[in-house]
């Protein structure tokens, strides 16, 4: 039988294998394309899915976000306050993600490996302990990690199509 800690560590594996086909061979030039000029980018979704998966992991694991600790809001040199994950930001702001798609993809892989470290050992009884009770009802390790890989699996489908798009379109 697969264990708890095999099940999660599985999902998120297969999360950093999709930002790896995602961004692998990617062209500069598709980076930061836009199907419109409000529409989301792949640097955009890489960043935000990594950031959600960053912050809120470390917060149900107590740990510090590697976006900070290893310097990672530096190299990506964003005008955004440190704490900001991307969540609610406009048009404006995405287009304000730029960097190339192996910085994106060593950010993200570093968070995929922070993530896998904590997952293993997770068990049944873990899943039910509170990791924010800012909420009502109060947030448990299970609720935040499957609304993390909901999250990033959303935003990886996002990312491939939009791939798609610009690859065709040659733009």
């Amino acid at each position: 039988m697969t264990s708890t800690s095999d099940l999660l560590v599985d999902s998120f594996v297969r999360i950093r294998e999709e930002v790896v086909s995602v961004l692998d061979g990617l062209e500069a030039r598709y980076v930061t394309w836009r199907a419109d000029p409000e529409a989301n980018t792949i640097a955009w979704l890489v960043w935000h899915l990594t950031r959600i998966q960053d912050d809120h992991v470390a917060g149900a694991f107590g740990v510090d976000q590697l976006w900070t600790r290893d310097g990672w809001v530096a190299r990506f040199g964003l005008p955004f306050d440190p704490a900001e994950t991307g969540y609610g930001q406009d048009h404006a702001a995405v287009g304000e993600v730029d960097v190339p798609a192996d910085v994106l993809a060593s950010y993200h892989e570093a968070v995929a490996e922070r993530t896998i470290t904590v997952l293993c050992g997770v068990d049944d009884d873990d899943l039910d302990r509170i990791v924010d009770d800012r909420w009502d009802p109060p947030v448990t390790l299970a609720v935040r990690l499957v609304s993390v890989i909901v999250d990033d699996l959303q935003h990886l489908g996002q990312a491939a199509y939009i791939r798609g798009l610009a690859e065709r379109a040659g733009s």
